[in-house]
């Protein structure tokens, strides 16, 4: 008899970090967005030279950007495929397998300039080929052909990554290139796609149990397509051509959209439930940060690109993926969807971070980047060390 994913996972008698996607990705994610921000921080200040053969920028921004969320990514996409496809998830030693190709990506790069280049390369990129060879694998033998998109931003991500790699290898900077803008938009792709799902959703079932009258917007209807649209347009034109005026307009037409899509989902009815509430505010995230590049496209005197980046880095993509970790992770382990005082406060420190930063770009004070880099770790270490006992051990049984 064919087994669900729930008794496979009950089935494994291994560690129980290793019985789901999410536990071990979701945990080592966090540890390490804290940790490359610590490096980060203390290569800034001079008292470390990083062991990479990447500018420190550019290793900073692989660092996020391919290695934390290639993690996130993976957390969630191991622990959702499942479910939309009916099969059977990764765990126990094919688990470990993916985890431990990760990580060595990351600490290769770290160590890049003591390495040749090429097999640091090929160990980073094996990572995400793998991961989407198991989406791949299930999306097929499940024919579940609606998910067919996300294994294609899935697929633009790992190009993006082999691109950014090239450039580095070239000497480029590669924290400027395409690359690097190719694999962030692909992942404020999904965001706008999986959050357009869920988010809504959560918000329904929410307002459902509170007996409030008021409704979301269902999902992907024809104006979240229009956006979802506009979005991908605005995207590919800042990846192709980040100066043009025609990207500023298209970045400032998505973020009037997304922002006219957010206020239908009745984010402002959530604020007693921290763990919704979270979602919305990360996402407005996307369209602050679409309108953000497109004033900064215009105006360049008055605002820079990289101010505006945090609002898409740290605010949307660290801001929806901490608050995605913490639900799923309580979620799948038998626990209340409630945020804890602690959970609150990792949402703060992380929302703290962003504010930092950009005021750091607008008001050229040093003191804030510090401020927004102990921040952050604040933030992700909190989560790893509030969520460890949920991670590392078995999920709740029914009472």
């Amino acid at each position: 008899m064919a087994l669900s994913s729930a008794e496979l996972m009950r089935r494994w008698q291994g560690p129980a970090l290793l019985s789901g996607g999410f536990r071990p990705f979701f945990f080592f994610g966090a540890v390490w967005a804290a940790l490359a921000m610590a490096l980060w921080v203390l290569a800034l200040t001079g008292l470390i030279e990083l062991p990479t053969r990447l500018d420190p920028v550019s290793w900073h921004a692989h660092a996020f950007l391919f290695g934390y969320l290639g993690a996130a990514i993976a957390g969630f996409l191991l622990t959702a495929v499942p479910n939309w496809t009916g099969r059977l998830p990764v765990v126990g030693w094919p688990l470990l397998g993916l985890v431990t190709l990760w990580a060595l990506g990351r600490l290769g790069l770290l160590a890049s300039a003591h390495l040749p280049f090429a097999l640091v390369a090929s160990v980073d990129l094996a990572f995400p080929l793998a991961l989407g060879g198991v989406v791949l694998r299930e999306i097929v033998a499940g024919k579940n052909w609606r998910n067919l998109p996300v294994l294609v931003l899935l697929s633009v991500f790992t190009l993006a990554d082999l691109l950014f790699l090239i450039e580095a290898a070239r000497g480029g900077y590669a924290a400027a290139g395409i690359g690097m803008r190719l694999g962030l938009a692909a992942v404020l792709m999904m965001v706008a796609l999986i959050g357009g799902r869920i988010i809504p959703s959560f918000t329904r079932n929410w307002l459902v149990k509170e007996n409030h009258p008021a409704r979301p917007a269902p999902p992907m209807q024809r104006f979240d397509k229009l956006a979802m649209l506009a979005a991908g347009a605005a995207l590919l034109a800042w990846v192709a051509l980040p100066e043009a005026g025609l990207t500023a307009a298209l970045l400032l037409a998505t973020g009037v959209l997304h922002l006219a899509r957010l206020w239908r989902w009745k984010g402002g009815l959530t604020l007693r439930a921290p763990i919704l509430f979270v979602l919305h505010l990360a996402y407005i995230c996307l369209p602050l940060g679409a309108l953000a590049h497109g004033l900064a496209i215009l105006f360049p005197a008055a605002l820079t690109h990289a101010t505006a980046l945090h609002l898409w880095t740290a605010g949307a993509l660290g801001g929806m993926t901490l608050a995605v970790m913490s639900r799923a992770s309580l979620g799948h382990t038998g626990r209340p969807l409630e945020a804890s005082a602690g959970t609150v406060a990792v949402y703060a420190a992380l929302f703290v971070a962003m504010i930092a930063r950009l005021l750091a770009g607008w008001l050229g004070v040093s003191a804030l980047y510090s401020i927004s880099g102990v921040a952050w770790c604040a933030a992700f270490l909190g989560f790893a060390i509030l969520y460890a006992p949920v991670l590392w051990q078995p999920r709740r049984r029914a009472q």
